[in-house]
């Protein structure tokens, strides 16, 4: 279901990275609840997309400090001009606090490496 996944660790915090191409919005859902089973223990799953016909985009931070997960997500998306996308990040907390800068740096530099 996935095209890319990749790995990033942060402080203890692991962050896996997981890419949908030809997004769609049933197809976000079912990698949703894919990701939801396969990581119930995580601390999060945050995500973003945007999906060209009909036009829509989210930014989603499942718990994390508002605007420092699905934001970041989404700002890369938009950047590399990725249409039809959407990129999951699970997180598990390291027991370390990233801050809000340390958050949204881990969050940009997962999708960036995803999307690259």
């Amino acid at each position: 279901m996935f095209a890319k996944e990749n790995e990033y660790i942060e402080k203890k915090s692991k962050f896996y990275g997981f890419l949908i191409t030809e997004a769609t919005e049933e197809k976000i859902k079912e990698g949703l609840e894919l990701l939801r089973k396969e990581y119930k223990k995580a601390t999060h799953i945050c995500y973003a997309y945007s999906i060209s016909s009909p036009f829509s985009e989210k930014a989603v931070d499942d718990g994390e400090p508002s605007g420092t997960a699905g934001r970041p997500i989404l700002s890369v998306i938009q950047k590399t001009k990725s249409k039809d996308v959407c990129v999951f990040i699970v997180r598990y907390f390291g027991g370390i606090k990233l801050g809000a800068g340390g958050l949204v740096r881990a969050y940009t530099k997962v999708a960036s490496a995803l999307l690259n």
